[in-house]
């Protein structure tokens, strides 16, 4: 059986390389070599090295993790996904997934909440557009249902228009109409909505010509 012939700390990270019968063999993080016990003399059997290795694997798929969380919130689906491009173990992505989820640090039905509430504060969009945003992102179906309930394309849609109509200022009736109803449509919204959306912001952005009075007075 192998046996650990040295241990030696790595001098910028909390690692340490691990040496068997002279020759490099592995490299551990710190806290794991503590956690196992591991010393200098000791012998290493396969079957406690994999489980050396998975524990420190489940540790840093953790770590990535709770990283990612931190920048934004994610769904399920989404986390997952970027834990396995840095290729962690399926049996580790899976602890981190759980372990996160113990915390409430991962919750889909919170996810979509979120997402719907951020999306419509900066750029509003359909209950349909939204739906298949986060159906991409892997939120059930259930949870997306609950998100967008609440919401009125009516209402989203005027919003929406009110933050173009600066662009549309001075147009004919034909251009303001095909280009403020091409916006709607890319966010989703359909025809109906789009149609009475573009007649409610034509009707309040008309100027009514001034009255002028009679030269003489009258």
């Amino acid at each position: 059986m192998p046996t650990i012939t040295a241990i030696e700390k790595q001098k910028r990270r909390p690692r340490a390389d691990v040496y068997l019968d002279g020759a490099f063999a592995l490299t551990l993080r710190l806290d794991v070599v503590v956690m196992s016990g591991l010393a200098t003399g000791d012998e290493l059997s396969d079957a406690r090295r994999r489980k050396i290795e998975a524990e420190g694997q489940r540790l840093d798929t953790t770590e990535a993790a709770l990283r990612l969380l931190a920048m934004q919130p994610r769904s399920e689906k989404d986390l997952r996904d970027r834990l396995k491009r840095r290729s962690f173990r399926t049996v580790a992505i899976d602890a981190a997934i759980a372990r996160m989820r113990e915390l409430g640090y991962l919750d889909d039905a919170a996810f979509a909440r979120s997402w719907v509430e951020a999306r419509q504060a900066s750029t509003p969009r359909s209950r349909r557009a939204l739906a298949f945003e986060l159906g991409r992102k892997g939120v059930d179906r259930d949870a997306v249902d609950e998100a967008v309930a609440p919401l009125s394309d009516p209402d989203a849609a005027y919003d929406a228009a009110q933050r173009r109509l600066r662009s549309l200022r001075n147009l004919d009736r034909a251009t303001f109409t095909r280009r403020l109803g091409s916006f709607l449509a890319s966010r989703g919204f359909g025809y109906g909505v789009t149609r009475a959306t573009i007649e409610r912001c034509w009707a309040e952005s008309a100027v009514d010509e001034p009255a002028y009075a009679d030269s003489d007075g009258a």
